[in-house]
């Protein structure tokens, strides 16, 4: 898929944004294999429990505290892997530079004590038998040091434009390679153990809401973890956000103007890059797009020598507000106002969509190809997001809002 996300995304009310990747969709990484996931079951000692026997409740209640904990002892295994298997080889070997790979790795580190320090708090809190009574009042005292993810996550575009660059060069190539065929890697590559933080705080908001469900009304836990859970979607949401603003900056800084006419102070305005990736016109040409908060800006993107990938602007930019957006079935691709192959089943003139504009007295049109019927249908619904959060705004020029759409989807490039 051309389309992947920005970062993260967990708001509990909206489904949907854990399946398209809580801003990991399709084409992001897979998650880690777990190694050898056990049951909360097979761990409790019915001696040295209570006679009674557990209510199916808490049963699930358990096992869903158990399934936290277990995650953060998967999630700091995998951490120190990346620094032990990956940084450290590469920085002796000199692979690549501690200058780049402090840019790939960003503060990995420091999360590493972080997620020791709530593992050790869930075990101490495990009672003999390995049943736990309260987790509500350790995680409402945990949660607020996530915000050392924020660096981390924010870094992540830039990171990973880094490391598909290095991966051009053969040395590098050679290492990431024979890790991946070693059994510790899991057949995982770096990117799926650098991306593991930000898949495990998008589960969080998940397994709170899995152990409340499970938790019974007038049980002691209940509004510690009412409370945890406001904690965690506002911690993520402030994540997101900030993440959100810093890859829109990156991109901005890669821009490449060809005439100054493309200069659009829309552009510099925009905080949030609601999505982007390749789509093609109807001529096949590949054209990288960005969808940033109030402008639409259809690129080429050029690789340079060693650099990082830069995107040179092929068309004005077009405000989001003068845009008109239509969806076009499969076969009705419309060229100078006849038909082409209406009736023919064409590979070449399926998943079109075109937007059109007003410029100087005269309509322009731009017709867009999508890899694949979901991929349009994400494109579609990003763009009115788009129509429909400026409309909100009125038209109070220079305004410079966050729409929030930067959270739904992102389209990068796999």
């Amino acid at each position: 898929s051309t389309m992947k996300t920005r970062v993260i995304t967990a708001t509990v009310s909206n489904p949907s944004s854990s399946t398209t990747s809580s801003r990991a969709s399709a084409a992001a990484p897979p998650p880690a294999k777990r190694r050898d996931s056990k049951l909360w079951s097979e761990t409790f000692d019915v001696r040295l429990g209570e006679t009674q026997t557990l209510s199916p409740k808490e049963i699930k209640r358990q096992e869903a505290i158990f399934e936290l904990a277990q995650g953060e002892q998967d999630l700091v295994e995998d951490l120190k892997l990346a620094k032990k298997a990956y940084h450290d080889p590469m920085l002796k070997l000199k692979i690549m530079t501690e200058q780049e790979l402090n840019q790939i790795f960003g503060t990995l580190d420091s999360l590493i004590p972080l997620h020791e320090d709530l593992l050790s708090r869930l075990r101490d809190a495990r009672k003999p038998d390995g049943s736990t009574e309260h987790v509500g009042h350790i995680l409402t005292a945990w949660l607020p040091c996530l915000s050392s993810y924020t660096p981390y996550c924010s870094n992540q575009v830039k990171a990973k434009a880094l490391l598909d660059q290095k991966k051009q060069d053969r040395r590098v190539q050679d290492f990431l390679q024979r890790c991946r065929q070693s059994p510790f890697s899991r057949k995982l590559d770096l990117w799926n153990f650098l991306d593991i933080p930000r898949s495990r705080l998008v589960k969080y908001p998940l397994l709170l809401r899995e152990i409340l469900k499970h938790t019974p009304n007038d049980h002691l836990d209940q509004q510690h973890l009412d409370e945890a859970m406001l904690m965690v979607q506002s911690v993520v949401a402030d994540i997101n956000r900030r993440t959100g603003e810093s890859e829109c900056q990156y991109y901005k800084d890669r821009l490449l103007y060809t005439e100054d006419g493309q200069r659009d102070e829309l552009i510099d305005q925009s905080r949030t890059l609601s999505c982007h990736g390749e789509l093609k016109n109807n001529r096949g040409l590949k054209l990288h797009v960005f969808l940033f908060q109030d402008v639409l800006v259809i690129t080429r993107s050029l690789s340079l020598n060693d650099q990082p990938v830069s995107y040179q602007l092929c068309r004005q930019p077009i405000p989001i507000r003068q845009l008109d957006l239509e969806d076009l079935s499969d076969g009705e691709m419309r060229v100078g106002g006849s038909i082409r192959g209406a009736f023919s089943n064409n590979e070449r003139t399926k998943n079109f969509f075109r937007v059109s504009y007003r410029a100087g007295g005269q309509v322009l049109s731009h017709y867009f190809q999508a890899s694949d019927a979901f991929n349009k249908q994400q494109w579609i619904n990003c763009i009115r997001q788009a129509k429909e959060a400026a409309a909100q705004t009125g038209d109070q020029a220079g305004q410079c809002l966050d729409t929030g759409l930067g959270g739904e989807i992102g389209l990068t490039q796999s």
